[in-house]
């Protein structure tokens, strides 16, 4: 439960300044659309690196150190948010605040990993996960109302009191210690790639890519496309029929990943989600609108933690860091830049062409998932 808080916190920062970085960098700094798009995505460029890092020197530092090392540089870069005096810093200490996210993040994830007994391993996994989920469906709510009613000095303090809270909380977390084998601190040792990316976590992470490419088109262009036929103040609830439908499903779908394999719930859940987006293309009034927030919840949401769980359960306990980290970096890679290139593809196919043909690769998704896993469970 305490590294569950500390994970949400950290997380909820991220999703308070997510959802207004752009509009404050090109209030401020009168920043073009592209550089203040940039000062929001960087922080993902940052963590994207941070967790190249963080899953590489985790056992060998420690998951204590790693986790102290990234809440401090945390905390500490929140308060550099109030003294920034142009745009070439703000993207500066949004590319390093993402860095310290992704280390403290990863160690959280590897923590919760080491906690969570084998035989409950998807239960256990889809609990934590809530944590993330919370955070996505309140924190850009938060976000917004604090940035429409006072002003981004109260959003940067809230962050800087959350990022202090989850450095406090971790004084109270029960760390287990890893000790390495001679022959396992050999195998963590050296630039290869295998010490970059876990191999055997590398097949689920694949398909955890394809949705989070997926789930981007709904965080980046969903409140566009209400607005556009006017279903914008339903859209406002999305997230949040989301995450009662995550949470709601997360005590049967982890048991049934415990105890009647991966397969069982992860076919199911990707077509969950690819009829979540064809609900969404063809929605005209707000009830379809939030039932395909059902559908995408207990899709993604399902997806997600699976998927986690998988890279975690196929990797040996002495990579399950780096596993940790290859998860995140693939979904991250798919939900960073997924909006880049779906930004090519909506001026020619409009909005609900574009949730069509994702709810298309998502089809596609399922079959990778049968290839590169399903298969062998």
């Amino acid at each position: 439960m305490i590294v569950f808080g500390v994970n949400f916190l950290l997380f909820l920062c991220f999703y308070l300044l997510v959802v207004i970085m752009s509009s404050y960098a090109k209030n401020e700094f009168h920043a073009s659309t592209g550089m203040a798009g940039l000062a929001s995505s960087i922080f993902v460029v940052g963590a994207l690196i941070g967790r190249l890092i963080g899953g590489s020197i985790i056992e060998r530092v420690g998951r204590k150190k790693l986790l102290f090392t990234g809440l401090i540089a945390f905390s500490v870069l929140i308060g550099l948010y109030f003294i920034v005096n142009s745009l070439s810093v703000l993207l500066i200490v949004r590319f390093f605040h993402g860095m310290a996210f992704a280390l403290a993040s990863t160690a959280t994830g590897t923590i919760a990993a080491s906690l969570i007994p084998n035989s409950r391993r998807g239960e256990g996994t889809g609990y934590y996960g809530v944590s993330i989920i919370i955070a996505s469906a309140i924190g850009p709510f938060i976000g917004l109302m604090i940035n429409e009613h006072a002003s981004m000095t109260a959003n940067f303090t809230l962050c800087a009191v959350l990022g202090v809270l989850s450095l406090l909380s971790a004084f109270f977390m029960n760390i287990p210690k890893l000790m390495l084998t001679a022959e396992q601190k050999k195998d963590l040792q050296g630039l290869k790639l295998s010490n970059f990316i876990e191999p055997k976590a590398l097949p689920i992470s694949l398909v955890s890519f394809v949705m989070g490419f997926g789930y981007s088109s709904i965080l980046t262009y969903l409140m566009i496309f209400a607005g556009q036929i006017s279903l914008a103040q339903v859209a406002s609830y999305f997230f949040i029929v989301y995450a009662i439908v995550v949470i709601l499903s997360r005590p049967f779908t982890g048991r049934w990943f415990d105890q009647r394999g991966a397969n069982v719930v992860m076919y199911p859940a990707i077509l969950s989600f690819a009829i979540g987006m064809v609900l969404l293309s063809q929605a005209h009034h707000g009830p379809i609108l939030l039932l395909s927030a059902v559908f995408v919840g207990l899709g993604y949401g399902t997806t997600q933690s699976s998927a986690q769980a998988l890279a975690i359960k196929r990797s040996p306990a002495h990579r399950i860091g780096l596993a940790t980290s290859t998860f995140y970096i693939f979904v991250d890679v798919g939900i960073g830049f997924g909006p880049f290139i779906l930004g090519f593809l909506t001026p020619l196919v409009g909005f609900r062409g574009m949730y069509i043909a994702m709810a298309i690769l998502l089809a596609a998704g399922i079959v990778l998932y049968h290839f590169l896993v399903g298969k062998k469970e």
